[in-house]
C-alpha cells in the first residue's frame, strides 16, 4: 500500500482542502497529513485557528489516515517517520516540485513529488479560498 503525505496550514477548512486531500488520497492507499504549525508559517499570514485545532479538523475528514503537527524545527523529522513513496503539493502552494525533490533526495529520501489539481468553483459565490472566507468575513461583519 502506498503511503501519501500531503501538508499545509488548513486554516478555516473549505472544499479546495478536501479536493486536495481527495486528490492526494486516490495516489496512494494510506493518507498522511503534515499540518503546518503556526509559528513555522512565514510565507502568508499566521493561521486563525490553533494548531490542534486544525490537526483535528483535518483528522476528522474521510480520506484522511492520520494527521500530525509538523516539527517546529525540522521539515523533515515527520517525513522520516512516516517514509512516504509519495509527497502530494497542493495546487497553489508555494512549493516548487523540483526544488523539493532535490531536498528530498539531499537528505536520503526516497520519495515521488507531485502537485494536486485545483478545484474549480462550482456555483457562484463558493469560497475555495482562507485568505477570501476571512475577507468575506470582514466585509459581511466588521
Amino acid at each position: 500500500m502506498k503511503r501519501v503525505v500531503a501538508q499545509g496550514t488548513f486554516d478555516l477548512l473549505h472544499p479546495g482542502h478536501l479536493h486536495y486531500l481527495e486528490t492526494a488520497k486516490s495516489m496512494g492507499g494510506e493518507l498522511h497529513v503534515i499540518i503546518a504549525r503556526s509559528e513555522n508559517v512565514t510565507h502568508k499570514e499566521k493561521p486563525v485557528i490553533s494548531d490542534r485545532q486544525r490537526r483535528d479538523m483535518v483528522a476528522a475528514l474521510d480520506p484522511v489516515d492520520e494527521a500530525r503537527l509538523g516539527h517546529i524545527g525540522d521539515f523533515f523529522v515527520p517525513i522520516r517517520d512516516i517514509d512516504p513513496d509519495i509527497i502530494v503539493l497542493g495546487h497553489d502552494q508555494h512549493h516548487d516540485e523540483e526544488t523539493l525533490a532535490a531536498m528530498l533526495e539531499e537528505e536520503g529520501i526516497d520519495c515521488a513529488v507531485a502537485r494536486a489539481s485545483a478545484r474549480e468553483p462550482e456555483y457562484d459565490g463558493e469560497v475555495l479560498s482562507t485568505g477570501r472566507i476571512i475577507d468575506r468575513v470582514c466585509d459581511r461583519r466588521c
